[in-house]
């Protein structure tokens, strides 16, 4: 027995034809979506410099604080490698006792 599915198609509606934009609606929607990308560069430059604690305070360029992120970043690599050799010794101490 065959399913309704596929006995049964439904017919699809046309779209009724879009406008097209005008030259100045098309720039108008440029610089509006160039001015939400930059926001949000902004947005996520400004959470980094709340994270990374060599950043607090005063106007930081882009570079400056890219550096500092990834200084950070490399310092919290280092931290949890250190942990992870500390916590192997610790688990080996105890197995021992």
């Amino acid at each position: 027995e065959e399913s309704s599915n596929s006995t049964t198609k439904k017919k699809k509606t046309k779209k009724p034809p879009q406008e097209l934009l005008s030259d100045e609606q098309k720039k108008l929607n440029h610089i509006a979506s160039e001015q939400k990308r930059r926001a949000n560069i902004r947005i996520g430059f400004d959470k980094l410099v709340e994270i990374v604690p060599t950043l607090s305070g005063g106007n930081k360029s882009e570079s400056l604080i890219l550096h500092k992120s990834v200084e950070h970043l490399r310092q919290l690599l280092d931290s949890k490698q250190q942990l992870k050799e500390r916590a192997r010794e610790l688990q080996l101490i105890l197995g021992e006792v």
